[in-house]
């Protein structure tokens, strides 16, 4: 098999080569590792390996779902958190705004902008979305 010369003379061949090899390297070295591991690993569930390690409370098992409560103020947090990351470019560049005569404008956008974020924070917090636990 002949490979071109102009191929093979390229300024990122080695790179390309070097990436290859690691890749093949890589997944077989976690394949090799996954089967010495599961070999050598001793699979009983002892008294002593499963207590807690010299001292504290005996681990209780916890159920295995998580509240939806904690996704919506997660989602919240994040919402307004990206409110912030706008605002303070926002809140630099404003001078030359006003220099230039669209200062009024864009004050009106960000004012929209803002009052956009705080109907949603209404919306949620009238649905019962920054309680954490519903008192029904």
């Amino acid at each position: 098999m002949q490979v071109s010369s102009a191929f093979v003379d390229h300024a990122y061949f080695g790179v390309f080569v070097l990436f290859v090899l690691s890749f093949i390297a890589f997944n077989y070295t976690l394949k090799i590792q996954r089967f010495i591991s599961r070999k050598l690993a001793k699979k009983s569930n002892e008294k002593l390996k499963m207590a807690p390690y010299e001292c504290g409370p005996v681990p209780i098992k916890q159920p295995a779902k998580i509240s939806h409560h904690f996704f919506i103020i997660a989602l919240l947090f994040v919402l307004f958190d990206i409110e912030v990351v706008f605002m303070i470019p926002w809140a630099v560049v404003y001078k030359s705004f006003v220099a230039s005569g669209a200062g009024l404008f864009v004050f009106i956008e960000m004012l929209s902008f803002v009052l956009l974020l705080v109907i949603g924070l209404i919306y949620a917090w009238k649905k019962g979305a920054l309680r954490w636990q519903n008192m029904e």
